[in-house]
């Protein structure tokens, strides 16, 4: 039996241990999650039901407007599933909160992100509401999910320094990420990840309430100002954000830090970028003193 036993679970010597470590956090399993294994599609699918057998009649099936009503409106509304559940529940949510402090604590108590799972917490945002400029990045990263603040790994202190080469820092500027939970092993948020948290950001926009708008990354870029070209064809370019209230925000699309970090020759760019920000924000400037 102990042969048996050995060759199903083969002992690894010390060496072939850290080789074996290291190829997984190559692969971005880089933190345990849970002392035992666990069937996330087993656990995703009962939650997922549970979350659209619990969800009020209002908030499974949005309402219709005329041009929506007949046979194929009825059959579409009914087929909607838990992904949309989970969007009408973040949309409801969301503009339920009147004011910053809030939204955080609903967005905290929010589970129909799967990503929250396995984040270690929520990280909302870092900076002063009400600043003239508000960047969006896409989501956080491992450092950002241990303390609880965004942009405060590599990419932070990149950010940090771009801020500051144009006369500007953190208590000058408000910073948010379109999914507020880490994804595992810092991936790219999925469209479907993305769709669901878009209420919150939208409305943690409309609270902060800025002048100026920056996208960090081609999923805040998408996201946000709906765009379809790549980010290192829109970076540089300024686009309008539509608010809740009818008015639009100036909308500048950059590149994100963590791409400069692995692309440093793209930093001239991104400089060139800092300063028609720092241009328009002056511009401001003189707008209120006249």
């Amino acid at each position: 039996m102990s042969s048996i036993k050995d060759s199903r679970h083969p002992r690894f010597s010390a060496v072939q241990a850290a080789e074996a470590l290291r190829w997984w956090i190559r692969a971005g399993v880089n933190c345990a999650l849970s002392e035992t294994p666990q069937n996330r599609f087993a656990n995703d699918a009962a939650e997922e039901a549970a979350l659209e057998a619990n969800a009020p009649a209002a908030m499974r099936a949005p309402p219709r407007t005329a041009s929506e009503t007949g046979p194929r409106a009825s059959q579409g509304a009914a087929a909607a599933g838990p992904a949309e559940a989970a969007e009408i529940a973040a949309r409801a949510l969301a503009a339920a909160a009147t004011d910053l402090e809030t939204l955080r604590s609903l967005m905290a108590d929010f589970d129909g992100c799967a990503l929250k799972r396995t984040a270690t917490q929520l990280v909302f945002a870092d900076g002063v509401a009400g600043s003239p400029v508000m960047f969006v990045g896409e989501a956080p990263g491992g450092d950002e999910d241990r303390i609880g603040r965004p942009f405060v790994g590599r990419a932070g202190q990149l950010l940090d320094r771009m801020l500051n080469a144009v006369g500007l820092d953190r208590r000058q500027v408000y910073i948010a990420n379109i999914v507020p939970w880490r994804p595992p092993g810092n991936r790219t948020p999925t469209l479907q990840e993305t769709q669901t948290c878009l209420p919150f950001i939208a409305r943690q926009i409309e609270l902060a309430d800025p002048e100026l708008l920056v996208c960090l990354g081609a999923p805040s870029a998408q996201t946000l100002l709906g765009l379809k070209a790549g980010i290192t064809r829109a970076r540089g370019s300024w686009f309008t954000y539509p608010r809740e209230n009818g008015r639009t925000i100036p909308a500048l699309a950059m590149l994100h830090p963590a791409y400069l970090l692995r692309q440093p020759a793209q930093k001239r760019l991104a400089w060139a970028d800092m300063r028609a920000l720092a241009s328009a924000l002056k511009d401001l400037r003189l707008q209120t003193e006249n």
